[in-house]
């Protein structure tokens, strides 16, 4: 990963110097960079995560259900109940009763998909653990991306998905859930 990244700076540097745009160097490159290290590094994780014992595919599922159903709930509970704005600048949609329902959800499916390998793999309560981490780090790498749509000034990152807003708000959440998810379980398996 690391000569991936280093590799990106200097191709954005190079392509940067022959560019025509009228953005400024350090912006292009430093935007560049970034989404390398975004994009590829939260999904470098999905392979730590694999490796990891065992139960290394179990868990990688177990993430993706958590932080999408959580996503799932969070929307639906928004639209139901939501009334107090949890980001109104950022992501004007976000509300507090949706990220409860949300982080319910989320705790629910990381404790039942890891329930039957409680004795094997993490405990009841550092399953929990887990959905809580999950639950806060998926709506942070959320904003984090409604942050650099409103920076760029777009509204959603391609149409490749319809309605959905494409492939990067389908997967913004989980760019920060993995590393969550994987450095919460080395912490538990070491």
């Amino acid at each position: 990963m690391l000569a991936g990244a280093l590799s990106t700076f200097v191709l954005a540097f190079m392509l940067k110097a022959i560019s025509e745009a009228r953005a400024a160097a350090t912006t292009a490159i430093s935007a560049t960079v970034m989404g390398t290290f975004w994009i590829g590094g939260g999904l470098g994780f999905v392979i730590l995560i694999r490796d990891i014992s065992v139960y290394g595919r179990l868990t990688i599922i177990t993430v993706l259900l958590a932080v999408w159903l959580g996503d799932t709930f969070a929307y639906a509970g928004g639209r139901l109940l939501g009334r107090h704005k949890m980001a109104p600048a950022t992501s004007p949609g976000k509300t507090w009763e949706g990220f409860i329902f949300g982080t319910a959800a989320t705790v629910l499916v990381t404790f039942f998909a890891l329930y039957p390998k409680r004795h094997e793999f993490l405990t009841i309560r550092e399953s929990i653990v887990l959905g809580v981490v999950l639950a806060l780090a998926g709506p942070i790498g959320d904003l984090f991306e409604s942050l650099l749509k409103r920076d760029a000034g777009v509204k959603d990152s391609g149409n490749l998905l319809g309605g959905h807003g494409g492939m990067l708000d389908r997967l913004d959440a989980f760019l920060l859930a993995a590393p969550a998810a994987y450095f919460t379980i080395l912490a538990f398996t070491s």
